[in-house]
């Protein structure tokens, strides 16, 4: 008996399989994306905030060590009534 090699397409159908292509839609890239979070933003706004007092510190002290600062006494009495009163 012969065995000829006809239709030897048919052993692996798999072979020829259209395989299904991904597309680009509508200009969209397949690139990572980055979400902030609401608490991240939050964190950002914490982070400006410590740069303007530590400004401030710097000049208050710059302030002390010349002796141009000066102690408002009733200011300070104010602050404290109110600390205290709640």
């Amino acid at each position: 008996m012969k065995i000829n090699g006809i239709g030897l397409n048919h052993i692996n159908p798999y072979n020829k399989a259209n395989r299904p292509v991904q597309t680009n839609k509508a200009g969209q890239s397949f690139a990572d994306k980055l979400e902030i979070s609401s608490a991240a933003k939050g964190m950002k706004v914490t982070t400006e905030y410590t740069e303007a007092r530590a400004e401030r510190v710097q000049q208050l002290k710059a302030e002390i060590e010349s002796g141009e600062y000066k102690v408002d006494a009733r200011k300070v009495a104010e602050d404290m009534l109110k600390y205290y009163r709640f």
